[in-house]
């Protein structure tokens, strides 16, 4: 994790907790025209942190969830399933499963823009959240490998509409798209503190949580909450117990 001091900080307003409008639908409504990425070369399910990641012939989304199964199904997640490309997988040289995605696609990931909305097979639809960082994880594969991969990691995404997604679907991006999240996780912070209402406080744990970062960074939140000027909305978790407190439920609708 870089020095908050390392990055500028994003400009926030309270009208970035509602925009005025998500979607950006095609002439003819509905989705769009879909515009075909190929198929699904592979998917993998984890179901706990001490578990290998598990490949699967068939995966279920949860609409709102995640993957059935998956120790990431979170409703108030946007890191629900990680999509990754074989290209990333081909131009390091990785072994299969170095990235521990969910869902393997023969797509360039670091191409797919936030707030594209991906059809896997017949029903399920996700929405493309942000860029997954490159982590120590991969380092300790092989040193130098998270710098060297850096946007290539993979795309995070929520699942929209659930169903079964079985190895070899096709991929399609839909015409509508939504807003897009921001890849630096200062800007996710700075959105979602923005959102918290009035009278109320959200736990250092639950902002990160929803801002989809680990929970070793809560110890950077009380300063960057502070430099945003929302310090007043963001606690530890026994602190001021007389104020309600903020899950973020309406984050991702």
């Amino acid at each position: 994790m870089k020095p908050l001091d390392d990055h500028p900080l994003p400009e926030c307003h309270r009208t970035m907790a509602q925009p005025p409008d998500r979607t950006q639908r095609s002439p003819g409504g509905g989705h769009g025209t879909p515009d075909a990425l190929g198929p699904i070369l592979a998917l993998t399910v984890r179901r706990d942190p001490s578990a290998a990641p598990h490949a699967v012939a068939v995966a279920h989304a949860v609409a709102g969830a995640g993957l059935d199964s998956d120790m990431h199904a979170d409703a108030l997640s946007p890191r629900q399933v990680l999509l990754a490309g074989a290209p990333a997988y081909r131009r390091h040289d990785l072994a299969p499963g170095t990235m521990r995605e969910n869902i393997l696609l023969d797509v360039d990931t670091a191409t797919l823009a936030s707030g594209t909305l991906l059809q896997l097979g017949a029903s399920v639809i996700v929405q493309l959240m942000f860029h997954c960082e490159a982590c120590g994880y991969l380092d300790a594969r092989s040193p130098g490998l998270a710098r060297a991969i850096g946007r290539e990691r993979g795309v995070l995404a929520r699942v929209l509409r659930g169903g079964a997604v079985h190895e070899g679907d096709s991929v399609r991006r839909l015409a509508t798209t939504l807003a897009p999240w921001p890849d630096d996780w200062r800007d996710r912070v700075a959105r979602i503190l923005a959102q918290v209402p009035d009278s109320m406080v959200v736990e250092y744990r639950q902002l990160a949580r929803l801002a989809g970062i680990q929970a070793v960074y809560c110890r950077a939140l009380p300063a960057l909450a502070r430099k945003l000027g929302f310090a007043n909305r963001a606690v530890a978790q026994h602190a001021l117990p007389e104020l309600p407190r903020w899950l973020g439920e309406t984050v991702f609708d």
